[in-house]
């Protein structure tokens, strides 16, 4: 690890966040946002019940929460460069192994790797990259990647659809492989090269056990994980819920590719929001808003609506 005393320059600042804005875009896009539309066609396919499908894209998920513990003391050992070319290195032989699996359990064992390498290639990763080499100006970068970020459902939910119709769903998920492929690698390998600065000393009688510990910590983080259930939630279901109610594939994928375009909106309102309303109005404020938009999928009579 090498320290730095001087902050990067414009430049190279620059440089990484537009690296991670193409990068979180493709593996947001990958690894997450192409299952839902892929989902019924697996099940369709294989005569896996969607339950099992899900479960196994679920498992993933679940391993990436854990792995993301080890990825972090990695970050601040070696830093971004590594950690991020390694994690895309991974995710395309997981991609892969989604796409051959030849029984429920191979596509399990893919997914389970898919995760691990969701831990060191999706927000994390890079949100712990801006906030070191960014330093005092982060919230403007933090900001610019979300909304890019946001619009990985916008491209890859589409694609994924035009690509189901030609080469099938495990033809899809080799294309989307190569893309992984050619997109992050390169990309994480060459564009964030740079020295990266030591962690920051803790501020002075610091606990960071007390407050782990502590009722609003507690409570944040369960308002956290219902909010993140919910959102996840509907995204991973709003595809089969559409196809259900009469919409084809295409058009499915491009409502959910609206979804990223209101998240760019939703993250871009947000910026107006803060300073105007203190954290726990705002928290309060996103969530009752989610929980209202969520209720609408479930209550709204046809596909006409919902889109």
């Amino acid at each position: 690890m090498v320290e730095v005393r001087t902050a990067p320059g414009a430049g190279f600042r620059r440089r990484v966040l537009l690296v991670l804005c193409l990068t979180e875009i493709t593996s947001w896009g990958v690894l997450y946002y192409a299952f839902p539309v892929l989902a019924p066609s697996i099940s369709a396919d294989t005569g896996w019940s969607v339950s099992a499908v899900t479960g196994a894209f679920s498992a993933g998920l679940g391993v990436s929460a854990p792995a993301g513990i080890v990825v972090g003391r990695l970050l601040d050992r070696w830093g971004p460069r590594w950690v991020m070319t390694a994690g895309s290195l991974l995710g395309v032989p997981a991609v892969v192994g989604i796409a051959v699996a030849p029984s429920w359990p191979w596509f399990l064992a893919a997914w389970l790797v898919a995760g691990l390498a969701q831990s060191a290639t999706l927000y994390p990763p890079a949100f712990a990259a801006l906030t070191r080499w960014w330093g005092s100006d982060r919230v403007r970068a933090l900001t610019g990647l979300t909304l890019a970020g946001g619009l990985a459902s916008t491209v890859f939910a589409p694609l994924s659809a035009a690509l189901l119709g030609g080469f099938g769903w495990r033809g899809t998920y080799l294309v989307l492989a190569a893309v992984l492929l050619v997109v992050t690698v390169p990309a994480h390998l060459l564009g964030l090269r740079g020295p990266w600065p030591g962690a920051p000393a803790p501020p002075e009688h610091a606990d960071p056990g007390a407050i782990a510990r502590s009722r609003p910590f507690l409570l944040t983080v369960a308002a956290v994980f219902l909010g993140t259930f919910c959102g996840f939630a509907v995204a991973v279901n709003q595809v089969p819920l559409l196809i259900e109610r009469g919409l084809d594939v295409q058009t499915a994928a491009w409502a959910l590719g609206l979804g990223g375009v209101g998240q760019v909106a939703g993250r871009a309102l947000y910026t107006r929001v803060v300073g105007r309303l203190a954290p726990p109005a705002r928290a309060v404020l996103v969530l009752a808003a989610l929980a209202a938009s969520t209720a609408l999928l479930g209550l709204l009579p046809g596909p006409a609506w919902l889109l």
